[in-house]
């Protein structure tokens, strides 16, 4: 029997998406990628597909996730940057050997150096981090609304207004609650 692991939270933008593989970190913290083949896995799914990882590499893979998330929350709140997290993001970044390439559809891909280099596939990672940290693109950090998730993420809307990471989960958990909360605030009449 396989082991069941919880579902990967999926996003448009690699840095916060993977700093959502730790989620409710203000509840019951949720691990999604609790061993080196889930990484693995979640890798592919961004086209950052290697062959294998190490224990030492999750543990990599961890260290930037938090650093992101650090770095990422305080810019969202418009806190100085974590200077520590500052140097881990750029110190993956710098190592990583992956290249963008155009694929014949005219997209870019991320080559990895080698099929086994994790780094590399954690080097795109943080570039990405960067890219959105440093305000290069359209959009802008914000923190989930919900107070057992608190996960940064970035908000595309056209009104810069979104409140939750994804509305299928803390949104829809949080609409429930309120709606509950009025409930017994003003039970309807007996039947």
């Amino acid at each position: 029997m396989t082991a069941r692991f919880p579902e990967f939270r999926l996003g448009s933008v690699l840095a916060t998406s993977f700093t959502g593989t730790l989620t409710e970190r203000r509840g019951d913290a949720v691990e999604r990628i609790p061993t080196p083949q889930r990484l693995v896995d979640w890798l592919a799914v961004y086209d950052l597909a290697v062959e294998s990882c190490t224990t030492a590499q999750l543990e990599l893979a961890r260290e930037l996730r938090e650093s992101i998330h650090a770095a990422a929350t305080a810019a969202a709140i418009r806190d100085p940057l974590p200077v520590s997290a500052v140097h881990v993001i750029n110190d993956f970044s710098a190592q990583g050997r992956a290249a963008a390439v155009l694929t014949p559809e005219g997209n870019r891909r991320w080559q990895l150096s080698s099929a086994s280099c994790v780094e590399d596939a954690l080097g795109v990672i943080a570039a990405d981090a960067i890219s959105v940290i440093a305000g290069e693109r359209d959009g802008r950090l914000a923190l989930c609304a919900s107070p057992t998730c608190q996960a940064a993420f970035f908000d595309t809307s056209r009104s810069r207004t979104r409140r939750w990471c994804e509305m299928n989960t803390c949104g829809n958990r949080e609409k429930k609650a309120r709606f509950h909360a009025n409930q017994r605030k003003n039970p309807g009449p007996a039947k």
